[in-house]
């Protein structure tokens, strides 16, 4: 007798991304960019009223008060054991390498010359992506993003006359360890809420702030002045922490690296903040340098990665 055969079901149809992944993900960065691009200005303010040490200090246990607050408030669980490695480094790049090596560098260099950080990078975090992961930006990618970044160090080294200081060596410090905590911190948004990420990093990081504000304080003499208030409120507030729930929300949706060369427009905007808010002068190839950036920008969200 003849088995009948039963046809064989189609395999369900995977669900599509959400059309508005990309967007939402490219505002997200946007607006970390945006947030980021004032941290600059706002150390000099906080500058104005606190000594370095104290400056670096203060910022992160403020900011990990506001972050061990969210977590208690909403009952976060613990990070996974296979991820406190990488919360580690972003504790140790974004809430304690990159804001010790800036606030030290701003003591003397310009908030215009210190720009050359952000010009780099964008590409350096694109590296470290590269590195942690199997998918590789494409060569029109890594083109536009060269471009992009070496227009943006050429126009940034003709503020200090291109004569790099010891601003410069603490500032290329600053951009591996913070490259390597985007990096890092990105890839772990994509299975973490970004908010989270860099809360336990800065939650991570409070012990060695504290440390070295209650070592600061009694040494360097404080002034609080309207500016200085201000500045270290933002630069705890935002630059710490809230500007990262955003930036690592981005690349959560829209991947490291192509989250990362939005940033390319970043020490533009530093730099529009240094002579709007600081009274720093720069020089006309401010407008052709956007030019140059924006395009970059444009092909680089556009590129594919394979």
């Amino acid at each position: 007798m003849a088995t009948q055969q039963i046809p064989a079901l189609p395999a369900p149809a995977l669900p599509a991304p959400a059309a508005s992944a990309v967007p939402r993900g490219t505002l997200c960065a946007a607006l970390g960019v945006l947030s980021f691009s004032f941290s600059f200005p706002g150390t000099v303010w906080a500058l104005d009223g606190f000594g370095p040490w104290s400056a670096i200090g203060v910022r992160g246990v403020l900011a990990a008060l506001i972050a061990g607050t969210a977590l208690l408030l909403t009952r976060a669980p613990l990070p996974a054991r296979g991820d406190r490695p990488a919360l580690a480094v972003v504790a140790g790049g974004c809430a304690v390498g990159f804001p010790l090596l800036t606030t030290l560098a701003l003591q003397t260099s310009s908030t215009a010359n210190s720009a050359i950080v952000i010009g780099a990078l964008p590409m350096a975090t694109a590296a470290f992506s590269a590195v942690l992961t199997r998918r590789r930006p494409s060569t029109v990618f890594w083109t536009a993003a060269l471009t992009g970044g070496a227009a943006v160090i050429a126009f940034t080294l003709t503020q200090s006359h291109g004569k790099p200081t010891i601003a410069e060596l603490y500032l290329f410090a600053a951009l591996v360890v913070c490259a390597a905590g985007y990096a890092y911190g990105g890839r772990l948004s994509a299975r973490m809420p970004g908010w989270r990420v860099i809360a336990w990093g800065v939650v991570l990081a409070a012990p060695v702030n504290l440390a070295v504000t209650l070592w600061a304080l009694p040494h360097e003499p404080v002034h609080c002045t309207a500016k200085a208030l201000a500045g270290m409120a933002y630069i705890a507030a935002v630059s710490q922490f809230g500007g990262f729930v955003v930036w690592y929300k981005g690349m959560g949706l829209i991947g490291v690296a192509r989250a990362s060369q939005l940033q390319l427009a970043q020490p533009l905007l530093t730099l529009m903040w240094a002579v709007l808010l600081l009274g720093e002068e720069i020089g006309a190839a401010v407008p052709l340098t956007a030019v140059v950036v924006l395009a970059c920008i444009v092909v680089t969200q556009r590129a594919r990665t394979s």
